[in-house]
């Protein structure tokens, strides 16, 4: 089940990324962060557990990024990160957010999904500063893509 984060998944989603930002599959992000940015996050729940965490972050009144989208291994393949991607654009609708982008090396699932690769330069210079504290800076290997959603919110 996809549920918006609370605080009490904080300490969960923290574990999460800090797994997942040591194999630099993403960016590392403090436990305070995560408490601070609570409300972004998407949470896929089995048997009370944690399987799945994303996040929408915006980033401008027509900009929200797709982050920290991670399925537990054990879960993939079976549509949940394509479900947690969908609600987060179902809050970009909801929220009458027009464009929602990933930095991704998944470029394929995005595209299955609908997204569409983007040149860097046609994001705000505001999208790369997380960058920063990336251990591949400068050296980025991930591709920007972008979802446009149609002007009623909450439909793709």
């Amino acid at each position: 089940m996809i549920a918006k984060a609370n605080v009490q998944d904080a300490k969960q989603v923290y574990e999460i990324i800090r797994k997942h930002a040591a194999k630099s599959a993403l960016l590392p992000r403090p436990l305070v962060a995560v408490y601070e940015h609570i409300r972004e996050f998407f949470v896929y729940r089995v048997k009370g557990k944690i399987r799945g965490i994303v996040a929408l972050h915006i980033v401008w009144e027509d900009m929200a990024e797709v982050r920290s989208l991670v399925v537990d291994v054990r879960h993939r393949k079976k549509g949940i990160g394509r479900k947690l991607v969908e609600k987060t654009l179902e809050e970009a609708g909801i929220l009458n957010i027009p464009n929602v982008f990933a930095l991704t090396r998944e470029e394929a699932f995005f595209k299955h999904i609908g997204f569409k690769r983007v040149a860097k330069n046609k994001l705000p210079q505001k999208v790369w500063k997380d960058c920063i504290n990336c251990p591949l800076f400068p050296d980025c290997d991930e591709v920007p893509v972008i979802f446009r959603l149609k002007n009623n919110a909450g439909q793709k």
